[in-house]
């Protein structure tokens, strides 16, 4: 295709953007904030096509690398490079797939990586601080409040114990613990149970609500609950979370169901677990996901050299 002349009014092509807007909304159900992010991130690109006299139907593949050299230079970080790439490639493909272009400019084309971001860890001493808190809400509540305490810290002590996710250990079924209560069957991503250990105090912290949560024997939730799901929900149970973090003396944004489960994780391969085991403990379906916690531990001991090595301070490591 020929290239409109830069002193040439170009053919920005409006129609395009909102048929491949209203499309986005028609066929693939895009909220409303989703059609907005897509609509600022090609109205940026577009904007920068004008500047260079051309239209969306005109640009080329080398086109597109200059935009994605202009976001490098304008400092937009990797994450918005990758977004904007995204949006501009599904905007291509569209008008390939409409016959509007002969080439897709942005085949091929890969954006920049992304990288993935190391989870938040607490110490073996903060999680130690949080089951105490958990544990100490307990004293003196009777009743109602009873239960509720109860639950909470057994809820905790098997989340760290197992490392289960939040939504797999607020909807277990009452019928886990029929069985040899030292083992719970989890049913995970995609239908796949695993087998996971139960450590003495999680035991004891189940052994404890079992005793109290006979008003509940005809719900089939383990956690039953008043809450339209018949049990507690993640965020009800997050939001506990961060409260019993102001009690421990943590910083509730710290703290999270799910960072209880890096907590699991990252504890149990710094004392020498292999990551197999710990792969299958947390029901990951590929290991590079659970070899992120490797890097948290490589991470923890370039701390630990840069504020102990005596060299270190001289900065000559």
């Amino acid at each position: 295709m020929q290239r409109d002349k830069p002193d040439e009014q170009p053919r920005r092509g409006p129609d395009h953007r909102a048929a491949f807007l209203d499309m986005m909304s028609a066929e693939r159900g895009a909220a409303e904030n989703t059609r907005e992010a897509y609509a600022r991130d090609l109205d940026a690109f577009l904007a920068f096509l004008a500047a260079r006299g051309l239209a969306d139907t005109t640009a080329t593949s080398k086109d597109v690398q200059a935009y994605l050299v202009a976001m490098t230079n304008d400092g937009l970080a990797a994450t918005s490079r990758a977004r904007r790439l995204s949006s501009v490639k599904q905007f291509y493909r569209f008008l390939f797939n409409d016959g509007l272009i002969d080439i897709d400019p942005t085949s091929g084309l890969s954006g920049p990586k992304r990288q993935r971001a190391l989870p938040k860890v607490l110490s073996v001493a903060e999680v130690d601080r949080l089951l105490t808190a958990a544990a100490q809400r307990i004293d003196g509540q009777e009743g109602r409040a009873l239960f509720r305490a109860l639950r909470f810290n057994c809820l905790v002590e098997i989340l760290y114990a197992t490392g289960m996710r939040v939504s797999e250990l607020v909807s277990l079924p009452r019928s886990v613990v029929r069985g040899d209560q030292r083992v719970l069957t989890i049913k995970g991503k995609g239908g796949r149970e695993r087998l996971v250990p139960l450590n003495p105090a999680a035991r004891a912290a189940l052994d404890a609500y079992l005793a109290v949560a006979g008003r509940f024997d005809n719900s089939p939730w383990l956690f039953a609950s008043k809450a339209a799901d018949g049990h507690v929900t993640r965020q009800a149970f997050a939001l506990d979370l961060k409260d019993i973090a102001g009690d421990a003396g943590l910083d509730p944004d710290r703290v999270s169901p799910h960072v209880l489960r890096h907590a699991f994780a990252s504890h149990l391969l710094d004392r020498g677990a292999d990551l197999r085991a710990v792969q299958q403990l947390l029901g990951h379906a590929d290991i590079s996901t659970t070899e992120i916690y490797t890097h948290v531990l490589q991470e923890r001991l370039k701390a630990l050299v840069n504020a102990h090595h005596p060299l270190a301070k001289l900065g000559k490591t």
